[in-house]
């Protein structure tokens, strides 16, 4: 049977999807992504995964994709990293029979991918691009899509999503982000740079940014024109996004225990699951934030849930079956929608007035106000989760402890040592120099010294007697014989 292309790919092999949970990193699991569709979701995709690593290493892709075979989880779109051609299309190559598309991320701002070379910093190596989607477009039996971030420059978008088609991507998703809005300031996505993209290709487009109920995703679509509407963050405050609902958070939360049960993933991946579903709630009651994160097994996960809803209950003073419904009029405490116990976005706060990065949006801004002791507001993923573990931590750089760097590498340098420089410095200097550094407990000319003693005061070796008449083994000779 013939490849299926375009427009026909996805309304005979996706359904015609509309609701689309996206690629995320250690988020879109199996049981993620069941639970999902059962709340409305059309279409999902893998976590993004590594090519190279899905190439070389079985274990690696027995856990992320051969685990077991499940109907229930297709369609199903995998996504690699990837910047070889040739590797890209091995690793699709060994997935292609367990799903219906492989997608190339183009999309992932962050640092590691800036250290991996990969994701959203190859937008720019448009050569490499058309070779890796064309090489795949000819090797694989299932379509390749791509999910792309857009650039400031609206017609400069429209022209690297038309080059991807043209190479034989056969669907786009358009996160219409700049690979530069990312942590704490994403910004609003540019529904127009994904309308102008959807206008100029002849392929499927699905949109992504700005999703956070089902209102959003009919006028996302209605603004862009996109045949679908993918979420991420939405998505893991609200599984029931797509369903229109809002239910209590332990509902799902439980729902999603009983699947992982079904389908085991690391305990770190629902950890942080329920972080993001109970964000509201966890703000209230902070105790069980610390019990989450000491849970060491499934069952002191589900422990921690069952407290939660009995915590929610009793607060509130309200039935369970009481507890998802909002009279009209009712106005919960600090700001949010709907009370902190039902199913809610979470919106990032912005950078507060008259910082420099309020307008300029960018990195740089936030390390120039970190350097001239500025303390943020908002801190990053990483820092929140350091936090998390040691609630005494600061990260304001103006009460951090000022070290003298090493003269040679600019580490820390160790405050008794003798040459100013860090141990790593110290050790090779003191080694060259068979020199003593007390400050780090080196001791090159003093070791030397006691060994040159030593040999001095050994006695010389006597010198081993010479042979005896019988020869080397100093037997006497034997004159005559032994028998009469």
């Amino acid at each position: 049977m013939p490849k299926l292309q375009g427009f026909e790919f996805w309304s005979r092999t996706l359904g015609g999807a509309r609701h689309v949970v996206a690629p995320m990193v250690d988020q879109s699991e199996l049981a993620w992504r069941l639970l999902s569709r059962r709340h409305g979701a059309q279409l999902c995709y893998t976590p993004m995964l590594h090519a190279q690593v899905f190439v070389r290493d079985a274990n690696y892709r027995k856990e992320n994709l051969y685990c077991e075979v499940c109907p229930e989880d297709r369609p199903l779109i995998v996504q690699f990293c990837a910047n070889d051609p040739e590797v890209f299309v091995q690793a699709a190559l060994l997935a292609q029979d367990y799903c219906d598309a492989i997608d190339l991320n183009l999309g992932c701002p962050q640092m590691i991918a800036k250290r991996g070379h990969y994701g959203a910093f190859l937008q720019e190596e448009w050569d490499l691009l058309q070779r890796m989607i064309l090489l795949a477009h000819e090797k694989l039996s299932v379509p390749v899509t791509c999910k792309i971030r857009v650039f400031p420059e609206i017609d400069k978008t429209v022209r690297y999503a038309q080059m991807l088609e043209k190479a034989g991507c056969q669907l786009l998703t358009v996160h219409g982000r700049t690979k530069e809005q990312k942590g704490p300031l994403p910004g609003p996505a540019s529904w127009e740079h994904i309308r102008a993209v959807r206008k100029a290709v002849s392929i499927p487009v699905f949109a992504n940014g700005n999703i956070q109920c089902l209102r959003d995703v009919e006028r996302c679509l209605q603004d862009t024109g996109a045949q679908g509407v993918m979420s991420a963050e939405g998505n893991l405050h609200n599984p029931a996004l797509f369903e229109g609902r809002s239910p209590a958070v332990w509902e799902l939360a439980e729902e999603y225990l009983v699947l992982v049960r079904q389908h085991p993933c690391p305990l770190s991946y629902v950890r942080a699951h329920l972080f993001k579903l109970w964000h509201h709630t966890l703000q209230v009651h902070q105790q069980l934030r610390e019990e989450l994160a000491k849970a060491k097994t499934l069952e002191d996960v589900a422990t921690v849930s069952r407290a939660l809803r009995l915590q929610c209950q009793a607060s509130s003073g309200l039935l369970q079956e009481d507890m998802s419904r909002q009279k009209e009029g009712e106005k919960p405490s600090g700001g949010l929608p709907f009370f902190h116990w039902i199913c809610q976005p979470y919106v990032r706060p912005g950078p507060r007035e008259g910082s420099k990065h309020s307008s300029a949006g960018s990195k740089r801004a936030l390390e120039e106000e970190e350097e001239e002791g500025g303390r943020l507001e908002v801190l990053s993923k990483n820092k929140q989760k350091k936090k998390l573990r040691n609630p005494h931590k600061t990260f304001d750089p103006s009460l951090k402890p000022k070290y003298a760097k090493c003269d040679q590498c600019g580490n820390p340098k160790g405050n008794r040592c003798v040459f100013n420089l860090c141990r790593g410095c110290c050790k090779k200097r003191a080694f060259k120099e068979s020199a003593d550094c007390p400050g780090h407990g080196l001791l090159f000319k003093t070791k030397l010294e006691k060994s040159l003693a030593w040999k001095g005061d050994q006695p010389r070796l006597q010198e081993p007697p010479p042979p005896g008449p019988g020869g080397p083994g100093g037997f006497p000779e034997v004159v005559g014989s032994a028998v009469a």
